[in-house]
Parts: structure tokens; sequence; C-alpha cells
């Protein structure tokens, strides 16, 4: 039946990572993100909670063992935590080995305790600053306190924390050493992320983008950096510093592609089908899901779609510092 056959695309990549956005809303406003006065999409026009696990489901049907939870920011759409403990009889069936979410922090006090209830056992939480005005400045909130106590209450609850810095230019450069101490002395994971060309920010993304092999050169002159062949599942490539044990993942779409293994597909709060994080290509699984209360159309829609999966992206940011694609990051969760 092909609802129980494996997903592999035209290159041979199993896909086995399924990123679900569950809102395009967010209460930050990340500079390198979105325009302060962002247009969300209307609620309506989204998948309801219920369509979401069917959808999640069946991509668990496929071989799909890992679902990470996006938005926007996920823990800002209401009933999450429902169909987050819905997921969970996946784990325990046994064919989802790990049902997790990446979130900015904010709401994390509140909810730490229940994810780690339903099965979450490891989160990415986004933090590019220790500095509280700093904070300000680059999510356009004076939510950083907030982030500080979601840090504390995740641990507390027992859940393991990696840290996602986007590296900024200006920015970075001056606060890495402490968001290494900071995040190894507390036993987190810190990773990268080079700043990607995604939607109109109203910002030059020249501006913005700092290159990690840069960064890295930088904390080579303070740090002994061991390179590791560990991996998460994700695309960051892992080093072990010497002098704290802990890791540094780095994530390079712009300066070192690593497409030829990736086993990602993402899915918008819409229903929408992306392949490809840098590519415009897409699929209308809501329409699928809608049309029938069997899932075979809705599966014959994947299975076209994994078929088209692109090679690669082709992310560059020009001298004009205008995105490349106009869909911006808070539709994917990146």
């Amino acid at each position: 039946m092909r609802g129980s056959c494996p997903l592999t695309d035209l290159f041979g990549r199993r896909i086995t990572y399924l990123r679900l956005s569950v809102t395009d809303r967010c209460d930050l406003r990340c500079v390198y993100c979105m325009p302060e006065s962002m247009a969300f999409l209307p609620r309506r026009d989204l998948l309801t909670l219920e369509e979401m696990d069917r959808l999640a489901s069946a991509f668990v049907t496929r071989g799909v063992s890992k679902i990470r939870i996006t938005g926007g920011e996920p823990l800002v759409r209401k009933g999450v935590m429902g169909l987050l403990e819905s997921l969970s009889r996946h784990l325990a069936s046994g064919r989802l080995k790990e049902l997790t979410l990446t979130t900015n922090g904010t709401q994390l006090a509140r909810h730490a305790e229940q994810l780690a209830r339903v099965g979450v056992r490891r989160i990415n939480v986004s933090l590019d600053t220790l500095d509280a005005d700093r904070f300000r400045a680059i999510t356009r909130r004076a939510e950083f306190h907030a982030v500080m106590d979601g840090l504390l209450a995740a641990q507390k609850a027992g859940l393991a924390v990696k840290l996602n810095a986007v590296a900024l230019k200006g920015i970075t450069e001056g606060e890495i050493h402490e968001l290494i101490a900071f995040a190894h002395g507390r036993g987190m994971d810190l990773t990268l992320i080079e700043t990607m060309p995604l939607g109109d920010v109203g910002a030059d993304r020249t501006d913005q983008y700092l290159p990690l092999g840069d960064l890295r050169r930088l904390i080579e002159a303070r740090w002994t950096l061991v390179d590791t062949p560990e991996r998460t599942g994700g695309p960051a490539r892992y080093v072990r510093v010497a002098e704290t044990g802990g890791r540094i993942g780095f994530i390079t779409p712009m300066s070192h592609s690593f497409c030829e293994s990736c086993n990602r597909v993402r899915v918008s709060a819409t229903g929408v089908l992306y392949t490809c994080l840098g590519q415009e290509d897409k699929t209308d699984l809501r329409a699928a899901l809608r049309g029938s209360e069997s899932d075979e159309t809705f599966h014959a829609a994947i299975d076209e779609a994994i078929r088209a999966k692109p090679r690669g992206h082709d992310f560059h940011i020009d001298r004009t510092g205008a995105p490349k694609l106009a869909r911006h990051m808070s539709t994917l969760g990146g």
C-alpha cells in the first residue's frame, strides 16, 4: 500500500524528518525575520489542530521518525499542547523517535513541565544575545527576562536545551565568547546559523550577513575546536570545545550547502508542503486532506512532491540585499 511505503526522493535521500508549522504568528519581531508591521495569515486559513494531527500521522506511516513543531512561535497557537499530547501516541508506539519544537522562549516558563509530560525530551530556543537592551533592539520587544525564565523552567523540567543564535554582522562578533560560556556553563549546546534571504524585512541583507567561516576563526582565537561527526538529525555540523566539553553547531545555508544529506520536508500552517526551504516549489496538502476522508489522495500528493524535491537550494545574498524568496522565515520556522 502507498501509505506504508517509505518516502525517498529521486536522489536517493530518505525523508525521515517533518517540520510542521502550527502558526505564522509570533510575539517577537526579529529584524532578520520580519518587518515590524508584519501581516499574518487570517486564522481561518490555517489547518485545524485535528487536521495537523492527521497530516503528521500520515507522514509517520511513511517512515518519518522525527517531528519538529515550529511557527512563527508555536506556543502562541491556542491548543498546541493538545496537538503535542495527541502526537505523543506515536512515541508510545515506537514509530516516532522524537517529538520536539523550536521556540523563542517567551512562553516556555508556562509550558515546560507539560512539554516534558507529553514526551518532548529536547527543544531548541532562539537566543541571539545575552544583553537585554540588544535583545530588545533585535526582537523589537522587551521579553529578554521572560526568555531567561523559560530557559530555567525548561531545564528544571528535565528538557535538554539547545540555543540557536543567528549570526548577525556587527553584533555576534562581540558576544560570541559570552554566548559559548553561557550555553556550555549551563549544559546547553549552541548552534550558530547564517541569516537567510527570506522575505522583505525592511533591511539590507548585506548589512546583516556574517559568514560562519569568519565567526569560526574568531572563536578559534580563544577556544580549541575539535571537529566531530556527531549529528542530531538536522543540518548542523558540530564541533566540541575542548575547554568546556560542550558542542557548537554550524548551520551554513549561505556559505556551505548541506543539501546532499537533506532528510527534511516542511509543512506550513496552511497545509502547504515545501520540500526545500530555499525553493518555491510547493504542494497544497490542505485540499487533499479536506477532499476525502481517505488518505489515498493525500499520499499521492506527498509522493508527487517528494519526486520533485530539488537537489538543493541556491541561496545567495546579492549586492542589493534583496530577499531571494518572498516567503518570510515565520512561514515555516526556518
